[in-house]
């Protein structure tokens, strides 16, 4: 089993890694939050003290951060991973982020020699404690084929999108498609509620009709609906509204630079851009479900 340096042990890295740990993998880990790093370390992880430290052994790098501005300091800073990985190692960036800093990133890591993927996933924290998330992946085949039992570690599917930054790519049309189908399954049963209907049995409908969708049948975001949803838990974990927020934001740079129409996703964003100024952005994304019906929390 090759040496691992897994940088970023959030919501999401934090299980991703265990599941490595699980797996056989040599980790070193590394997070700005002391707490991460214990709870790696107390499951076998060597606990690094630095960006360099955690890379200097390492045969790959799998990173996973909140935004462009992180991932473009971890690479490409004085003391960051291009400075520090040694040669021939693979790097592997899960961050959601534009495909303009991937490809950014990929292209001086090729300048040193090194081959990187920009692979962001899609599946949630539940997906990242149970090891079946999806891996959407940019870059060049041959690195795509060294990385994939790692990957399979940790998810369920692999998907190529195409060369660096294409990853990012798919995987922000598919955040946006997300937003806007859980804006539109809230307000849908919101509508119905205000009606009287009862929402577990308004699902259960929909759920079997057109209007079926992911958010819908397996992420429902009202309230005692389903049970293992963040919205049974006061729309705790899970992916939050800032997340997809930025996610949105992608999605418009990326419709602006290649002058492609996405009107809906725009309302989405604005939509979520609202519901952050009511202050919810800790929460998860299903809890815009709050802008249309501001009660909602723990009532039917």
């Amino acid at each position: 089993m090759q040496h691992i340096a897994f940088i970023g042990l959030g919501n999401m890295g934090a299980p991703m890694a265990h599941n490595l740990l699980r797996a056989g993998h040599a980790l070193s880990v590394f997070d700005l939050s002391a707490a991460a790093v214990e709870g790696l370390r107390a499951a076998g992880a060597r606990a690094a003290t630095s960006v360099a430290d955690a890379v200097a052994q390492a045969g790959v790098v799998i990173t996973m951060l909140p935004a462009d501005r992180h991932v473009r300091e971890l690479y490409l800073g004085a003391d960051g991973v291009l400075a520090h990985a040694p040669a021939g190692a693979l790097l592997i960036d899960c961050s959601t982020i534009s495909a303009e800093v991937a490809r950014e990133v990929a292209g001086a890591a090729a300048a040193r020699g090194l081959a990187m993927l920009d692979a962001p996933v899609s599946g949630g924290t539940a997906g990242a404690a149970a090891g079946t998330l999806t891996f959407i992946v940019g870059g060049d085949a041959q690195a795509l084929e060294r990385a994939r039992a790692l990957l399979d570690h940790m998810g369920k599917n692999v998907f190529h999108a195409g060369a660096a930054g294409a990853g990012q790519v798919a995987k922000i049309c598919n955040n946006m498609l997300l937003g806007i189908l859980m804006a539109g399954t809230a307000e849908a049963l919101n509508l119905g509620v205000a009606h009287g209907l009862d929402p577990k049995v308004l699902s259960d409908i929909m759920a079997k009709s057109s209007g079926r969708n992911w958010a819908l049948e397996l992420y429902n975001p009202w309230p005692g609906v389903m049970e293992a949803a963040p919205a049974s838990r006061g729309y705790s974990g899970g992916f939050g509204s800032a997340l997809m927020l930025k996610d949105l934001g992608l999605a418009q740079q990326a419709a602006l630079s290649a002058q492609a129409a996405t009107p809906l996703g725009g309302l989405a964003r604005q939509l979520y851009q609202l519901h952050q100024q009511g202050g919810h952005g800790d929460l998860d994304f299903s809890s815009i479900l709050k802008l249309f019906r501001p009660r909602a929390g723990g009532d039917r």
